[in-house]
């Protein structure tokens, strides 16, 4: 095989290879990349640009996106207007130009330039792709040239159909009349009745709880039940330290026993003097004195074991909280519930708060269990918001779940929704920024 032939199988494998490459393309940047970078596989040039229509500079070589405030860029631009008029490619020089373009060529790129229209048949120009080199260019150059152009007019194209649909429906569909329909259906949809709602933490909290308090001013020293533990009526929940007041209870026997022995030896020395019976009276008052103070220690060992009132679930946090813990007289400790009766308990933030009225409908979304909501009723609003544990500002509202629904676990979260009186659609969008504005004006 001669050396012309073998370049020309070499010539037309590179042809195919860009082909494949411009096919495999996914975006229209990817292509023109292709064009100004990896058309030196088939043609010799130091600079190249493309030009695309509706986009300007796209795409030069050597780097990854043009700077369209550079003054090359800019340069390139000028020049492709005038390029962009023409129907067929060919060379460009310098003298093409007149004024500041032909003196700033020289400055920017090599003498000779060759202009390929990028087209396809029967169709409009989409852009331009240039080359430059020292070297004039042949027209077997050009030819090539042409091939190369319409294998990437071929792949713009083809990335601009693919959007062809769509632009033509906007540009049919939205006319001024289809344009005017659908401004007034928007006017009016903003007047569509829908009903208010917010959305606020919740919590399922026990309803009608008895509360457990301290008896006592002493340290608890152990717990018998654990959380969420179910406990019958007269069970041992937890007890206190017992020191103390055993050492006060043991005083205050032998303080009794005392005061008790020396009313029994006045009482039998009266019967026989006489002198002794005025000291009945005292001592026996403060036998009974020392009586009343053993019979109220006594009491208070009795309050060292604190059981359950009624049957339920213990509420509270950990065991660990409490045990060496100085406790106060009615400082609460646990609480006792009945899982058959539960509620809500809501926090709605005061810059959420809405219109509300008793028996409007609540729903529930668990955040263990977000597909399944519950529903439910309200009951309570507080007159005053108070700060949540989270640090917020907000009302507290109780709600009930509705009859014949699943119950869940005491201590779930998660986001209740609670829906108000019917409103306007625009004012249900509106209603946070029309807030914000009346309170930044005051009006």
């Amino acid at each position: 095989m001669s050396e012309h032939a073998e370049n020309q199988v070499i010539g037309l494998s590179i042809l195919v290879q860009l082909s494949r490459r411009v096919r495999d393309a996914a975006t229209p940047e990817e292509i023109g990349f292709i064009a100004v970078n990896e058309s030196k596989q088939l043609l010799s040039y130091r600079q190249s640009a493309l030009w695309l229509r509706g986009k300007g500079v796209s795409a030069v070589s050597g780097i990854p996106t043009p700077d369209r405030s550079s003054s090359y860029v800019q340069w390139l631009a000028e020049c492709c207007k005038v390029w962009s008029t023409r129907d067929t490619g060919g060379c460009s020089t310098p003298d093409d130009f007149p004024g500041e373009l032909s003196r700033s060529w020289s400055e920017w790129a090599p003498f000779n330039a060759a202009i390929v229209p990028l087209k396809q048949k029967d169709s409009d120009q989409l852009g331009v792709l240039i080359l430059f080199r020292e070297e004039p260019w042949l027209e077997s150059d050009l030819a090539l040239l042409n091939e190369l152009a319409s294998i990437y007019a071929h792949g713009f194209a083809a990335h601009a159909r693919q959007y062809g649909v769509w632009r033509t429906i906007r540009k049919n569909a939205l006319s001024h009349s289809m344009k005017t329909a659908l401004i007034v259906c928007a006017v009016a949809a903003l007047f569509f009745p829908v009903r208010m709602s917010v959305q606020a933490p919740a919590e399922v909290v026990p309803k009608d709880a008895f509360v457990v308090r301290s008896p006592l001013d002493t340290v608890i020293d152990s717990f018998h039940v654990k959380p969420n533990q179910a406990v019958v009526a007269g069970q041992l929940l937890f007890e206190f330290d017992r020191t103390n007041l055993s050492a006060k209870h043991g005083v205050a026997s032998k303080v009794y026993q005392v005061a008790a022995e020396e009313y029994r030896q006045a009482a039998q020395t009266a019967l026989v003097d006489d002198k002794f019976r005025a000291e009945i009276t005292p001592r026996r008052g403060k036998m009974e004195e020392k009586a009343s103070e053993l019979s109220f220690t006594r009491q208070l060992l009795k309050k060292t074991e604190v059981r359950a009132p009624r049957a339920g679930i213990v509420v509270f946090a950990e065991q660990s909280d409490w045990v060496g813990k100085n406790v106060s007289i009615g400082e609460r400790v646990l609480t006792i519930a009945d899982p058959n009766r539960v509620e809500l308990l809501i926090r709605l933030p005061v810059a959420d708060a809405i219109d509300f009225a008793l028996e409007n409908p609540i729903r529930l979304y668990l955040s263990s269990d977000p597909q399944h909501p519950l529903d439910g009723t309200l009951r309570y609003v507080a007159y005053r918001p108070e700060a949540s544990p989270s640090g917020i500002i907000a009302y507290r509202l109780k709600a009930d779940f509705a009859k014949g629904s699943k119950l869940p676990r005491i201590g779930l979260t998660g986001t209740a929704r609670i829906y108000g009186k019917k409103v306007s659609l625009g004012y249900y969008l509106f209603r946070r920024p029309l807030t914000a504005v009346r309170q930044r004006l005051g009006w």
